[in-house]
């Protein structure tokens, strides 16, 4: 009895910060983290550069659900999240983001003292994210330099210090997740615009956002491009990857090009785009990069 309670909350804490979505910005802190060392750096590294990850993860999406807690319950389609629905108390939440970004600090101080100044920076936007719908449709970026912070931080862990091809990594991360976030809001074009929040979808209209995104995502290719013809450890595995990138984000937007009104009902094709298909893109990024160098 004890035994399957304990296995329901960590279940619940696990769809609280959603560790299914880890991958969409892992991927690029592992390749970021390979080509800053020009291989594999060392275990103790690789470990804390992991730990750093995880808990700056997990603590900036446990303190959103509880900072949002209230939206959440008054929108149907958040609802049933773990906060509205008692399985989880926003203390609980508050302290899970405590634990986890102290985690992230002393993973932060592990691996050098640039990781550790910049680490409250980080702080910051992970937290301050949750509150940008409130007053700017910018959220979207805002909320992919948040995950951009990854690949980034990752460089800075291995070489303790800044250069371009980092930031090319972000510039792509950041534009790639605000692409795929426009289009998850969507579903919330209704609630938004009802109860005074910020987007890109009811700031210019459901059919103007889907041109943004899709902006986002070419410019996001253009970056990886730029990646790959910098970066000597990258060819022709790399390429063909970013190819197929290119032909699912095309997919991508094929599936929502003909949603013109905020009534349409295509939830299931917002979250299959906003999610699944671009979990598979970052897995193809991963793979692609890997190896190519690792073979």
């Amino acid at each position: 009895m004890i035994a399957s309670k304990v296995i329901r909350k960590i279940s619940d804490y696990g769809t609280l910060v959603m560790f299914s979505h880890s991958i969409f910005s892992l991927s690029f802190a592992v390749i970021s983290m390979l080509l800053a060392s020009n291989g594999f750096p060392s275990a103790w590294k690789v470990f804390w550069i992991l730990m750093a990850f995880m808990g700056a993860r997990t603590g900036a999406n446990a303190i959103n659900r509880a900072i949002d807690a209230e939206i959440d319950m008054l929108n149907p389609r958040t609802s049933t999240r773990q906060i509205p629905q008692g399985k989880i108390s926003k203390n609980e939440a508050y302290g899970l983001a405590a634990a986890s970004f102290g985690i992230m600090l002393l993973s932060a101080a592990m691996l050098n003292i640039l990781c550790l100044i910049l680490s409250p920076l980080a702080l910051i936007f992970m937290t301050g994210y949750s509150y940008t719908k409130r007053f700017t449709w910018l959220c979207h970026i805002i909320l992919g330099v948040t995950t951009a912070a990854a690949p980034v931080g990752a460089w800075i862990a291995v070489t303790g210090n800044l250069s371009v091809t980092p930031l090319i990594m972000g510039v792509s991360n950041t534009l790639w997740v605000a692409g795929f976030d426009i289009i998850y809001s969507i579903q919330d074009y209704e609630f938004d615009k009802a109860n005074k929040l910020r987007s890109i979808p009811v700031k210019f209209g459901i059919h103007k956002a889907l041109h943004i995104s899709s902006i986002f995502h070419i410019i996001s290719c253009i970056f990886l491009l730029v990646l790959g013809l910098i970066c000597k450890q990258l060819g022709i595995i790399y390429f063909s990857g970013l190819l197929i990138i290119t032909v699912l984000f095309a997919i991508e937007h094929l599936l929502v090009a003909n949603v013109r009104k905020p009534d349409d009902t295509r939830g299931e094709v917002y979250s299959f785009t906003a999610y699944s298909l671009n979990q598979i893109i970052s897995i193809v990024f991963l793979t692609a990069s890997l190896l190519e160098m690792l073979v």
